[in-house]
């Protein structure tokens, strides 16, 4: 059942992007050669109606997205400049943690054979496989923050859940994972080009 609904997840999500990347290609009020100044002329000159419900409708959508509750970010850390993802996780780009790995533990909860594997890992990366985690996760310095690793950026996800209940207050997750860190030509240990 959950199979599924992923699947159609996925094929509405392929549809939206096709029929987005459609609007751009044959729309010409959307077309990329288009600057914000002609699109604003285009929408002034169409000589529609002012619309009802602008008042309400504003103020609603710059909402979208926030947690209804403010205290959500009331712990913002301040160790990094993180994003607070929809999923909940606090998330850093990869060439920040390059420039500071070595303020932080980076902890990469991939398989050891992902780890010596084609991506390689990052100098200083700890080795420690998301299913030992939780047991394993007296031997991190509650003090240091922690940058959480994987091939993706998912497993890494769970990782931070794991370490914020096991206690660790400053966790965050690797954008995009050593994908996006190999794509930004960021050094890494071992590995192949």
């Amino acid at each position: 059942m959950a199979r599924r609904a992923l699947r159609h997840l996925a094929a509405a999500a392929v549809l939206l992007a096709a029929a987005a990347g459609e609007e751009k290609l044959y729309n010409p009020r959307l077309a990329e050669s288009v600057g914000e100044q002609d699109f604003v002329g285009y929408m002034e000159n169409l000589g529609l109606a002012h619309p009802k419900q602008m008042e309400a409708a504003v103020p609603a959508n710059l909402q979208c997205g926030r947690p209804r509750h403010a205290r959500a970010f009331e712990d913002e850390p301040s160790w990094a400049p993180l994003t607070y993802t929809f999923a909940g996780i606090w998330e850093l780009q990869p060439d920040w943690l390059e420039e500071h790995s070595r303020e932080v533990q980076v902890v990469d909860v991939r398989e050891l054979e992902e780890f010596t594997g084609p991506l390689g890992h990052i100098a200083g990366a700890r080795l420690v496989p998301l299913g030992t985690l939780a047991a394993r996760a007296t031997e991190l310095d509650c003090a240091k923050p922690i940058v959480t690793v994987c091939r993706s950026g998912a497993r890494s996800a769970q990782a931070t859940v794991l370490l914020r209940k096991a206690g660790f207050d400053k966790v965050a997750n690797l954008s995009g994972g050593m994908m996006r860190w190999r794509a930004q030509r960021l050094p890494v240990d071992g590995g192949s080009e």
